[in-house]
């Protein structure tokens, strides 16, 4: 088949059903729910678009020659990681870094998984197998994934087998000769109503026999048999676009995974029971340096657009004067143009992986998304700051189609370089952008999408070699040691 349009990747929905709850109702077709059907429309805007800058989105098979997405492409060389950074960007620019899980994301992960794939089969080889024909049969579909990662929030003191209920935590219960059979639930799937969901294991599990039920990682279609999707209340009002421009056309959508003892056929298990493996899988293979690369990405397009946002605040109400403002403003654009280095070292540092595969370095990217978290929810309180009360005082798209009220509209909402009908807007998408739930539910995502930020310190403390940088303070303390000596003895021989 293909890279795919938007109509296709749509189609597919309404022709697979899934068990999908929104507010306690059955989804039947996700993209005719209104919960839902938004933000698939943007999501098939994007394969649109791939076919819009075909050149710079897609690539011929060499097996076949047909035409599948870049976001798929396993680099073989340097140039290979920038042809696909620039094909993320196109897809990043068009919804400006507001929805995090658009399918590059996952295929970035997947590619890395099928061309490391001899990390999964050392010890079972068919595992391997099963990775490379799962993400051929992606590529070639254009499938779109979702991922479920990590255990529900329950007691959080101890590990998933202690819990009150051991089939909380999703875990298999028994093994066939088919394949195995899962019970329990997963967070946080975002974007549910897509074709396959990706269960793979990203906290780390003690290597104990407790342990070992809960440790496999899957792909499955959405509507398996037994699989079902709690989602968290849409952030799409299905109100005019006007009002929540960013809402209602870019909310995802998130949800609990539950597997009512759901069955996984052996071809679609790719690691089970092999705790050691399944803690390094996403760093063996380069499938986590994949998925912040897109993440970065993505983040720069969403750092340009809150740029361009705070500086169309500040020319329109004319404060530009003012220090603090201009500072406020330099902030962010010092955080982009530290994102945009970041990126350029690690794709100017590309290297060649142990399976023949590019990977941008790790170092930059890992500073890129730690950082991130740390001030992206500053990006939005300098928006919050520089729109003051104005973020808040707005009418709605009804207010300034009302006659009666267009006179009052006009006089007593314009600002100092924009008519009432130019700044309502503005501040209708520094709302969206900034305070509505849509813009709390971005600050959380930032803050989290890669996990705990204090534990994730902790692991760049573990792992990343300091030991060079020590190296030279101690010689310094030695030359200062050496220096100070030489000068005693030389007194006392005075």
């Amino acid at each position: 088949m293909g890279a795919r349009t938007g109509a296709q990747f749509l189609q597919r929905i309404r022709e697979h059903p899934r068990d999908l709850w929104h507010r306690g109702e059955r989804v039947e077709d996700p993209t005719a729910h209104p919960a839902f059907a938004r933000g698939l429309r943007s999501m098939a805007a994007l394969y649109d678009l791939q076919w819009q800058r075909a050149e710079e989105c897609l690539y011929d098979l060499p097996t076949s020659g047909e035409k599948v997405g870049l976001s798929f492409l396993i680099p073989r060389s340097a140039e290979d990681v920038r042809r696909v950074s620039r094909m993320m960007k196109i897809w990043a620019d068009a919804h400006f870094g507001f929805m995090g899980r658009t399918p590059d994301y996952l295929n970035r992960a997947i590619a890395y998984y099928a061309s490391g794939a001899d990390f999964l089969g050392e010890k079972e080889p068919a595992f391997a197998e099963h990775m490379r024909r799962y993400y051929e049969y992606l590529r070639e579909n254009d499938l779109c994934l979702t991922h479920t990662l990590i255990h529900p929030q329950a007691n959080r003191a101890v590990g998933p087998s202690r819990q009150a209920d051991p089939y909380l935590a999703a875990r298999v219960v028994k093994e066939t000769d088919g394949g195995i059979v899962i019970r329990g639930a997963r967070m946080l799937a975002t974007l549910p109503a897509v074709d396959e969901i990706m269960v793979f294991p990203s906290t780390l599990l003690r290597n104990t026999e407790e342990d070992a039920p809960y440790c496999y990682a899957v792909g499955i279609p959405c509507d398996t048999p037994g699989l079902r999707f709690l989602c968290r209340e849409t952030l799409d009002y299905g109100r005019s676009p006007f009002d929540h421009p960013l809402g209602s056309r870019f909310d995802e959508v998130d949800a609990v995974v539950i597997f009512h003892d759901v069955f996984v056929p052996w071809e679609r298990v790719f690691i089970y029971r092999d705790v050691e493996r399944a803690n390094q899988a996403y760093v063996a293979t380069g499938a986590i340096v994949g998925m912040a690369h897109q993440v970065v990405v993505k983040n720069i397009a969403k750092t340009e657009f809150f740029l361009g946002l705070a500086s169309l605040i500040v020319d329109a109400i004319g404060i530009e004067g003012f220090q603090h403002v201009q500072e406020k403003v330099a902030e962010i654009w010092i955080y982009l143009e530290t994102m945009k280095a970041l990126l350029r070292a690690a794709e100017a540092d590309a290297h060649e992986d142990a399976f023949g595969a590019f990977r941008p370095a790790w170092p930059p990217l890992d500073a890129a998304r730690n950082l991130y978290m740390r001030w992206y929810p500053r990006i939005v309180e300098i928006i919050q700051q520089l729109s003051a009360s104005g973020i808040i005082a707005t009418v709605t798209e009804g207010d300034m189609k009302n006659p009666e009220l267009a006179e009052d509209v006009r006089r007593y909402f314009q600002a100092a370089r924009a008519e009432a009908y130019d700044r309502i807007p503005l501040f209708r998408l520094a709302w969206d952008a900034a305070l509505s739930a849509f813009a709390g539910r971005q600050v959380q995502y930032e803050r989290f999408y890669f996990g705990d930020p204090v534990r994730i310190a902790g692991v760049i403390f573990q792992k990343h070699d300091r030991t060079p940088y020590m190296e030279k303070v101690r010689e310094f303390l030695r030359q200062m040691k050496e220096e100070a000596f030489a000068e005693a003895g030389e007194a006392a021989g005075r």
